[in-house]
């Protein structure tokens, strides 16, 4: 009997001791329960800044960020590569076939286009395996592939998409490169070779070229070259004015979006900009030569240039003598040249920009029989130009 007792009592004494163990772990279970939801809730709830300035405090960030998120967030993030049938940026245009279907695409959800250029095809998997693009272009013009986690977003571009996309996107981009360029009014090569008067504006030229120790001619005939001498001249891609000086350009040089179409303050942004790109080319001590980078740069991009100056230097050629790099110019236009990996910025419409230089270049010798005029050589000249100091002048 006295056994039992004892062992009565240990069964309530252990019955209790598991009650109060269970009760004890129930509550640390919801303490654990709710520091494990709370640390979720961390992870997934974080303070975005949309590409259009809006910020929201609680986005829900998770591992399926499918298309309601891609349309909160504000942005649809394509991987492709460099070539003419993807994406290349041409006198600060995005252009490629399969760029210009994506951007209508993002048109349609209502977000903007992110584009994340890669070097290869392993590069575009792994961005889009890692969750770093929410699609891939494929070079084929039509091909694209959705990240895995992201069926809602695969089925809005198939039922969005149609083959004929194709061809209406490489009729848009034709449109953009050939008849709409630039909008003219003006296509005078010279206002008055009797009298040795080139354009309007030659008081400005005189005046700026100065900054960037130019011949005046050469920069008269850079502009005809841009605008024909039309200050309202405006370019498929939104460049303005007599130099066609492009927005972004004109912010980064401190210059009123506002001014583009007056002569004077376009003439004067487009010498900050070649005083710039002289500074770019330094290292080119031939100031022929150097000029030379420069127009080219000024039409395709000095990152381009510097791409093909890299590609002559490997070849054994002068990469500072432009007779030798142009024919690398032209090559950024070939798979061979543009992807190889000792270019940057992939592919380039080459043809154009020797065209550019070649045609400045022809047009100012045709100037270079024109004497400067004297003041008050034309009626209608600018007279703000006149005003500027001498550098020694008090």
């Amino acid at each position: 009997m006295l056994l039992w007792a004892k062992l009565s009592n240990f069964a309530t004494f252990f019955d209790i001791l598991c009650r109060r163990l269970m009760l004890f772990l129930n509550k640390y279970s919801v303490v654990v329960g709710g520091l494990m939801l709370l640390a979720s809730c961390h992870q997934r709830q974080e303070r975005v800044v949309t590409p259009y300035g809006s910020v929201l405090d609680s986005v829900e960030v998770t591992e399926d960020f499918d298309l309601p998120d891609i349309q909160t967030n504000g942005e649809l993030i394509v991987a492709t590569t460099s070539g003419p049938d993807t994406y290349y940026d041409y006198r600060g245009k995005q252009l490629g076939t399969q760029y210009l279907i994506c951007q209508h695409f993002a048109d349609s959800l209502g977000v903007k286009l992110r584009i994340d250029v890669c070097r290869d095809s392993a590069e575009l998997k792994r961005r889009l395996e890692d969750g770093e693009a929410d699609l891939i272009a494929w070079p084929t013009p039509g091909q694209f592939e959705v990240g895995a986690e992201k069926p809602e977003l695969a089925e809005e571009l198939a039922l969005w998409y149609h083959p004929d996309r194709i061809a209406a996107a490489k009729k848009e981009e034709q449109e953009l490169l050939t008849v709409k360029k630039v909008r003219r009014r003006i296509f005078s090569p010279m206002l008055d070779k009797r009298g040795g008067i080139i354009s309007h504006y030659d008081q400005y030229f005189i005046a700026y070229s100065r900054d960037i120790r130019w011949d005046w001619r050469l920069l008269a005939a850079q502009c005809y070259q841009e605008s024909t001498f039309d200050p309202k001249a405006v370019s498929f891609a939104g460049a303005k004015g007599l130099m066609q000086i492009m927005p972004g350009t004109a912010d980064h040089l401190g210059v009123s979006r506002s001014k583009l179409y007056e002569p004077e303050a376009n003439i004067a942004a487009a010498t900050k900009y070649i005083a710039e790109l002289q500074r770019t080319f330094a290292d080119i001590g031939d100031h022929y030569e150097r000029t030379n980078f420069v127009l080219a740069s000024y039409n395709g991009g000095a990152h381009h240039i510097r791409d093909a100056m890299a590609l002559a230097k490997r070849d054994g050629k002068n990469p500072h003598r432009w007779s030798e790099v142009e024919h690398y110019v032209l090559r950024l236009a070939q798979p061979r040249y543009y992807n190889d990996p000792i270019v940057k910025y992939g592919y380039m419409r080459g043809s154009e920009t020797v065209d550019y230089v070649a045609k400045i270049r022809q047009r100012y010798a045709g100037y270079q029989g024109v004497k400067s005029p004297h003041v008050g050589f034309h009626p209608s000249k600018p007279r703000k130009a006149d005003q500027r100091k001498k550098k020694y002048d008090l």
